[in-house]
């Protein structure tokens, strides 16, 4: 059977893959862009998590730079902030939390900051400051960060006495600091004035009109509040609070926004973003970290390792637990915004195919994720959406979904237990478990006849978890159709499935008289074939068991029946990774799919015991000593990994060896009429090329029927070429007595077209 190819690269059609409301609601799952604790708990949005690793860097010039961004005066609010972030500090879950005041003053003594002036133009509108307290001090340093030109009236004579007055307090060295600072600003003093009278003579002069509060009491006598004001001319009240160093300098960061939109004519209460402290919805995990105490800060040395206690607290649970994200670097929410504008494209390079595909799709991240962020569900829909409108080619997926084809059709089988005209039970082994250990499939079978009531059916087919992993909703709808009558001319018996993601799989297909043969298992006990070893293992809980305790708890039981000393690893259970195979990922990414098969067995240096085929194939495949549950069940494990052509051949045998044993069918071979070799050498790149024999076997029979070929004059091999469906095949050969010897074959999906 064929599937068809899209006819063109240029489509019109389309289907939105959410509305912006389930697209905003997903991506509001995701909490890495979430502020850390600290971060939060400032209102001035100093960027602590930043401040600290600048610290723990060595890097005090950053850090300093970091703490100038969000005060003209570093030096006061150092001393003088009551350091709500402290008291926000994730390690003070474990003990003591991070020493950030004392972070923040070891910028301000061992970091330096850059020479030279601003380039941007002052704004043309003017400002004044009448009378002096900290409120106005942090506001008129906030003005000319915005740059505007700014005039201070003030009864002090100086600015060392100016901040003095200001902040009362404050020790000698930093109070002179303070005034070197305020001296290099831009701002042209009025000394030794009375600012209430200044106020009335010199207001005229300027749009913007800030007034400390004793000052704005003499005023506005009218005034009944404990804050300071600013006077906007022509625009009323604006008001900052004076309440300790950070809400003064929070007032004044406030205030000057206002003025600042005022200034240009804006609404001061629009397009302010959050302001002031935030709640904030990040989780960071304290597994793995000790408690520690605060190192005293005395020098830059001991500043450092006090920076390095902070444990940069960020949400990455489902990157460090998912090989996925880890090789493209994005978190879920940056991911699904970029597959959604992929989806979203109607003409033009979908650049984001490739990552679509290669997802298992196996909801790892949606259990390690603490809001149940889910991109396998992400890029379900989105390989549905674009295979609906024709932008999904079929090259990624083709073979396995002809592979499925194959399962269902050829290779299918679906009987009756010998001498029963009903059965109570089926066996649904599973492609994957006849295709990698058909002898164990065998075994298993006879052994569920033997021993069970009733009846057993056999069916041997795909769950038609390809397809639906595809996108290719349609055929996937065929499949399951299929299979329900095949079910119902069963008599609708129970199914006894022999791979978790059947089980799953058929669940959702409305199957509702299944369970797994480890159940059946756990119920007759083991049979005599069983192979006990009593040695440590590693088990790999397969992704098709995800949420399904039962599953779970039954194999482990079996396990400790065969003696096997099971140890979980880190991602085990619910958490367990994908092996590689789930979502198609080693047929469309196999850079992807090695990642994900090494962060399975980057767990554990033992032996692997899992009860998913395809997981204990793809383990084998990279060295590892891998056996699957029922292979020590029947006494037929072995390390074997068959290539792709023998995966086929497997099926087929099977089936055929089943109808001569238990349905006394003889299946007669074709005679091909000449024989086929292979170098090794071939057969490896075949396999890694996912080129079948049977595709050679074709393309050899059109040359015997063509007689085209050519002969490479370097090598003295002929090459020959047939198209195959939507692939063109080309084989190098030589001839042999009986045949051929196959030395090399590639394929590509190009169209050769013959022109005289």
């Amino acid at each position: 059977m064929k599937i068809e190819e899209r006819q063109s690269t240029h489509i019109y059609r389309q289907k939105r893959m959410f509305t912006k409301e389930e697209l905003e609601a997903r991506e509001g799952l995701c909490v890495h862009e979430q502020p850390p604790y600290c971060n939060a708990a400032c209102p001035l949005k100093l960027d602590v998590k930043a401040m600290a690793a600048a610290v723990a860097a060595g890097d005090f010039d950053r850090a300093l730079a970091l703490y100038e961004k969000i005060t003209p005066f570093p030096h006061i609010l150092a001393l003088g902030c009551e350091a709500p972030c402290e008291k926000n500090c994730k390690l003070r879950e474990l003990g003591e939390g991070i020493a950030i005041r004392e972070l923040e003053r070891s910028a301000l003594a061992y970091g330096s900051k850059p020479r030279g002036g601003s380039l941007l133009r002052k704004k043309q509108q003017n400002a004044a400051v009448f009378g002096a307290d900290l409120f106005s001090l942090f506001l008129a340093g906030e003005l000319v960060k915005k740059r505007y030109p700014m005039s201070f009236y003030c009864a002090q004579g100086d600015c060392l006495s100016l901040v003095k007055d200001c902040a009362p307090g404050l020790p000698e060295e930093a109070a002179e600091a303070t005034a070197r600072l305020l001296s290099e600003l831009d701002i042209d003093f009025k000394w030794g004035c009375e600012p209430e009278a200044a106020y009335w003579e010199e207001r005229e002069k300027y749009a913007l009109i800030a007034a400390a509060w004793d000052t704005a009491r003499q005023l506005y006598p009218g005034l009944e509040t404990d804050e300071a004001v600013m006077v906007c001319r022509e625009h009323g009240l604006i008001t900052g609070s004076t309440g300790g160093v950070l809400d003064s300098a929070f007032g004044a960061k406030r205030a000057a926004l206002s003025a600042d939109r005022i200034a240009q004519h804006l609404d001061p209460g629009n397009t302010r973003g959050e302001e002031g402290c935030v709640a904030t919805r990040l989780y960071t995990s304290l597994e793995g970290v000790e408690p520690s105490g605060r190192i005293p800060v005395t020098d830059r040395d001991s500043a450092e390792r006090e920076a390095g206690r902070c444990i940069q607290c960020h949400c990455d649970e489902c990157i460090k637990g998912c090989a996925y994200l880890q090789h493209y670097k994005k978190f879920p929410r940056i991911l699904t915004r970029e597959i959604y504008n992929n989806v979203s494209i109607i003409m033009g390079d979908h650049m984001m195919n490739k990552p679509i595909n290669a997802c298992a799709l196996c909801g790892q991240c949606s259990v390690l994720c603490p809001n149940g962020y889910d991109m396998g569900e992400v890029c379900h829909i989105a390989r549905q959406n674009m295979v609906s409108t024709g932008k999904m080619p079929l090259a990624p997926h083709e073979f396995a979904l002809m592979d499925m084809l194959f399962s269902n059709g050829e290779a299918f089988l679906s009987r009756k237990q010998p001498g029963y005209d009903k059965c109570r039970y089926v066996f649904f082994p599973g492609c994957q478990a006849t295709a990698i250990a058909p002898a164990t499939v065998r075994e298993a079978y006879r052994d569920l006849c033997r021993r069970l009531d009733g009846g057993v059916a056999l069916m041997l087919g795909c769950c038609g978890a390809i397809g639906d992993w595809a996108g290719r909703y349609e055929l996937y709808g065929e499949t399951v159709d299929f299979l329900s009558e095949k079910l119902e001319e069963l008599g609708s018996p129970e199914i006894i499935a022999g791979c978790p993601s059947c089980k799953k799989q058929l669940l959702s297909q409305g199957c509702e008289k299944i369970r797994g043969i480890w159940e059946i298992l756990e119920e007759l006990g083991l049979p005599e074939t069983a192979e006990f070893r009593q040695r440590p293992m590693a088990l790999h809980d397969a992704c098709g068991a995800r949420g399904d305790a039962q599953t779970q708890e039954s194999i482990r039981r079996i396990a400790a029946k065969l003696g096997c000393q099971i140890q979980d690893t880190a991602y085990s259970g619910d958490q367990a990774p994908c092996c590689g195979y789930g979502g198609l990922t080693q047929y469309t990414n196999r850079e992807v799919a090695r990642e994900m098969t090494d962060k399975c067995l980057g767990r554990s240096r033992l032996p692997y015991l899992s009860y998913c085929m395809a997981c204990r194939d793809r383990f084998a495949r990279e060295g590892r000593e891998s056996v699957h549950l029922l292979e020590l069940v029947y006494g037929s494990a072995a390390q074997q990994c068959p290539d792709i052509s023998a995966k086929r051949y497997n099926r087929l045998g099977l089936k055929q060896q089943l109808l001569k044993e238990l349905w006394g069918e003889e299946v007669k071979a074709v005679d091909l009429g000449f024989e086929v070799e292979y170098t090794p050498e071939a057969e490896e790149r075949m396999d890694d090329r996912m080129i079948l024999k049977s595709d050679v076997i074709q393309v050899l029979q059109h040359l015997r029927e063509s007689g085209e070929a050519v002969l490479e004059e370097d090598t003295g091999l002929f090459v020959t070429r047939e198209r195959l469906g939507n692939v063109t095949f080309w084989v190098k050969y030589s001839e042999t007595e009986r045949g051929y010897l196959v030395h090399s074959a590639y394929s590509h999906r190009m169209k050769v077209v013959n022109r005289l």
